[in-house]
Formats: structure tokens, C-alpha cells, sequence
């Protein structure tokens, strides 16, 4: 696969972010997270959405009209209007035990020598369990698949569970159709 616009979902703590970092790194091109432009800069972070017409004013303005770009994270239900402009999607999934495991590691990094909103934290915690379960009302693998099989747009799939080193390889050697 040659440099073009890409955008990488799945469960958070699915690597997303990883693996998108390492695409623009090797073509370099842009990374954009989804959750940049999804939350207003905050401390503590992750507590007040930007309106969803601001998000997608920002993304348009910073990277869309490029080339190329790597966007991670996930645009249900908001973000048609730069999904559009993707050339393809690339899925990961992962355990939901090593995704859980993931997480609390990345958060421990986040927040070392930060006291821990316990109540936050646990929070987030099941909302991110709810991810396969099929009955969730939240960003889940049901919906995500659903919004994928009607997206006409080529999408690879990958289980993010081996080095992202490999998966970059995979969306490289990928000829999407």
C-alpha cells in the first residue's frame, strides 16, 4: 500500500493509536487522533466534548485536505464528513482480557506520581468492557461493524495482538480493491 489516507479503529486499547503512529512515521505523513479533536483540552482530561461541528471544522482545517494522513480512533455517529475522504480503513481487534490489560498499563503510565480518580477510572473501565458486548449502547464491536459493512470503502482486518511492527507490515503489503 502506497501513502494515502487511512484511518485505523477498534476497541480502545485495541493499539489504534500504535499502529497509526507507526504508518505516518514510516510515510511520513500526519498522525490525527480522533480523541484531539473529540475532547477540549482539559485537566483532568477526557471530561468536556467539543461539539461535534467544531471537531469536524478543526479536522478540516488541520490535516483533511492533505494527501495523506493516518487517523486513529474511532468517528461513529460524527465524523462521515472525514471519513469520506479515507481511502481505506484498517480494524484491529484484540482479546478483551489483553485489551483490559493494555489499558490499565497505559493508564498507570499516564498518571504516574498523579493521584488516581478511582471512580473515574472505573468508569471508563466499564465502558471499555462494554465494547463486545453485543447488547452495549455504547461504541461497540456490533456497531462498529455494522458501520463497517456499510461504508463502502476497503477495509483490512487485523488481530492487534501481534508487534506492531508486523501489523504495519500487513497495511503495506495490502493492495485494497
Amino acid at each position: 500500500m502506497q501513502r494515502s489516507r487511512i484511518h485505523v479503529m477498534g476497541a480502545s486499547g485495541s493499539g489504534t493509536t500504535t499502529l497509526a503512529r507507526a504508518l505516518a512515521d514510516h510515510w511520513s505523513v500526519p498522525h490525527a487522533d480522533a480523541d484531539d479533536y473529540f475532547w477540549v483540552p482539559t485537566s483532568p482530561p477526557y471530561t468536556d466534548k467539543r461539539p461535534a461541528p467544531e471537531r469536524l471544522a478543526l479536522m478540516h482545517d488541520v490535516f483533511v485536505p492533505r494527501e495523506a494522513w493516518v487517523l486513529s480512533g474511532s468517528m461513529l455517529g460524527w465524523g462521515e464528513s472525514v471519513i469520506e475522504r479515507c481511502d481505506a480503513v484498517v480494524f484491529l481487534t484484540l482479546d478483551p482480557t489483553e485489551r483490559l490489560r493494555r489499558l490499565e498499563n497505559r493508564e498507570s503510565v499516564r498518571r504516574e506520581g498523579q493521584p488516581v480518580d478511582v471512580a473515574a477510572w472505573e468508569k471508563f473501565r466499564r465502558w471499555a468492557l462494554g465494547y463486545d458486548d453485543p447488547t452495549f449502547t455504547g461504541r461497540s464491536r456490533s456497531a462498529h461493524e455494522t458501520w463497517l459493512g456499510a461504508l463502502g470503502k476497503p477495509v483490512l482486518r487485523l488481530d492487534s495482538a501481534r508487534p506492531s511492527g508486523l501489523l504495519v507490515q500487513d497495511v503495506l503489503d495490502w493492495e485494497p480493491s
